[in-house]
């Protein structure tokens, strides 16, 4: 599943949340106390604000992009012999293409919960997509 801003998710697992606890307008440098513990049910519902990918382009995708959008575009104007030579070079980057897009990305996610909680920086693993 892919995670966009502004999805509607729930979670997929129950989480506790366990730590220090501190009022946001404090210097996080000072230790609070404890208020308890806090457990978030399989289910809550939220809505995705934000979404970070690490994810590295190489110079193979990034390439096959621009060609790729490049013989989409303006390939049915080409000659025949570019447009051959172009639909080489795209076939050519395609396995690059692919194994970046099947590959496991580490995506972290900012959820607001309706319950009124935030969880950032979150794994998106843990939630799934209504």
């Amino acid at each position: 599943m892919t995670l966009t801003v502004g999805l509607r998710v729930q979670l997929a697992v129950e989480l506790a949340l366990t730590g220090q606890v501190a009022p946001a307008e404090e210097s996080p440098t000072e230790p609070a106390a404890a208020v308890g513990f806090l457990a978030l049910a399989v289910g809550t519902r939220g809505t995705v604000e934000e979404v970070n990918d690490d994810r590295q382009e190489s110079k193979e995708v990034r390439e096959y992009a621009r060609l790729k959008s490049l013989l989409d575009d303006f390939g049915h104007q080409m000659p025949p012999g570019s447009r051959a030579q172009l639909e080489e070079q795209v076939g050519a980057l395609e396995p690059a293409w692919v194994a970046y897009q099947e590959a496991e990305i580490p995506v972290r996610v900012r959820v607001r919960l309706d319950n009124g909680f935030v969880l950032r920086d979150t794994a998106g693993d843990v939630f799934v997509a209504l």
